[in-house]
């Protein structure tokens, strides 16, 4: 095989996707996340709530993995409100230190009408290179 799936033990199945292909070279492709907790429910309606809670499940699908979040080198961000991610730039840098510390990978951000989890206002996709 060429790849393997990481799906973190404690989580409910992934339907139709897969959290994190992990390649034989070591690069993790981890899915978008969003603002849910190990079993699907969202863990808060606001956008730095739910931006922490993806960002903690990638953490746990690397670590899941064998990383640590400094092996992530690329994360995608795909946010429903601009606005409101600008007002929140404080604990939007809080809450990312929380979980990142001060690692800072590449990134990028899309703003999106919407996503497929009606209640979901950021997604994040990760990729992380372990050695």
């Amino acid at each position: 095989m060429t790849h393997k799936i990481i799906q973190p033990d404690n989580w409910l199945p992934a339907k139709g996707y897969a959290n994190g292909v992990l390649t034989k070279d070591g690069t993790l492709h981890i899915g978008g996340q969003i603002g849910w907790d190990a079993n699907k429910k969202f863990v808060s309606g606001d956008f730095v709530g739910q931006m922490k809670q993806a960002l903690r499940n990638i953490a746990e699908i690397v670590e899941a993995a064998g990383g640590q979040v400094t092996d992530v080198t690329r994360l995608t961000w795909f946010v429903t409100d601009k606005r409101e991610y600008l007002a929140k730039q404080p604990e939007v840098g809080a809450a990312y230190r929380e979980v990142f510390g001060r690692h800072f990978p590449a990134m990028s951000m899309i703003i999106v009408a919407g996503l497929v989890e009606d209640d979901a206002v950021v997604e994040i996709e990760a990729t992380a290179h372990l050695t």
